[in-house]
């Protein structure tokens, strides 16, 4: 059914939320409507299709997305990293090794809307407004784009980051406060942003990256995001993160860019840019985009 699948995504975030704990059922109601909710509906066929439990005390993970090499993965060609021009990095590119099987999906965008409601006692996510209202409270409509993979991570046949139009212009008051307020470049937070989520606001990965700056749960909770789709507290985050990267590397964009992708951890265990093909195409194309967005501005 049309709509399934982002219902499905918009349950990924709420299994991410750290005070809740339950189980969620798929149930195929006699008028073909597809809904999910916290307890079987009577009349309906249900089958439980995902389980989740509180998670307030978890420790948080200093990475915003785990890289992780799956059996059976495809190996893609290995992409040198180098520096922006005009980057307050002062270290040289470093070293990449032989690029290892890491999964890859083609860029694929899903979106629609799904209908939040609670009848007896009951929450519901739907693919259709409920029909009548009776008994029908706390109605509200939640719209989702949901992405296979990040901007810039795929292979992108056909698309040239060299003459992708750029945006100047979306979230500027909000960009350009966050860049003032934690000291990082305005190009650098563009180009992170046109990376990850090509500005879409409510776009969430299938890992669970969220909104503007694809920020994990995680790394939300770690910098104070309460809101990962309010695209103001979403830039604030990222922003504070990589002016945290940043720090930790010296200024050196390839290993922020790559710090941001695969996880701090992961550029320490491989002294640079990790071997991921994923990875070294997303290091390239962040440092492309940040010298056009720098360029762009100077042009101004």
């Amino acid at each position: 059914m049309k709509g399934a699948r982002g219902i499905l995504a918009m349950l990924i975030l709420l299994a991410a939320a750290p005070a809740v704990a339950g189980t969620v059922y798929r149930c195929n109601g006699a008028d073909g409507v597809r809904n999910y909710s916290s307890k079987r509906i009577a009349g309906a066929g249900c089958v439980a299709v995902s389980s989740y439990r509180a998670s307030r005390n978890r420790a948080v993970a200093p990475s915003t997305r785990p890289a992780t090499t799956p059996a059976g993965a495809a190996v893609g060609s290995a992409i040198p990293a180098n520096l922006v021009q005009g980057s307050p990095a002062a270290l040289p590119a470093p070293a990449v090794s032989a690029p290892v099987s890491m999964p890859y999906r083609a860029p694929h965008l899903v979106q629609g809307q799904v209908y939040s409601y609670i009848q007896d006692g009951v929450r519901h996510y739907t693919s259709r407004a409920p029909k009548g209202g009776a008994g029908v409270s706390a109605m509200r409509t939640i719209r989702y784009s949901f992405m296979e993979t990040c901007y810039a991570c795929g292979a992108k046949p056909g698309l040239n980051f060299n003459t992708l139009r750029l945006n100047t212009s979306a979230y500027q008051a909000e960009i350009s406060a966050a860049s003032r307020d934690y000291g990082v470049d305005e190009a650098i937070v563009r180009a992170i942003i046109h990376a990850e989520s090509a500005f879409n606001p409510t776009a969430l990965s299938r890992v669970g990256a969220q909104g503007l700056m694809q920020l994990m749960p995680a790394t939300a909770r770690r910098f104070g995001v309460s809101n990962a789709f309010d695209a103001g507290q979403n830039i604030r985050g990222g922003v504070q993160y990589l002016a945290f990267l940043l720090k930790r590397f010296n200024g050196n964009l390839s290993l922020v860019a790559a710090g941001y992708n695969a996880g701090e951890g992961a550029v320490d265990k491989y002294k640079g840019v990790p071997p991921y093909s994923e990875t070294q195409r997303y290091v390239q194309r962040v440092n492309l985009l940040a010298q056009r967005y720098r360029g762009g501005f100077a042009s101004r």
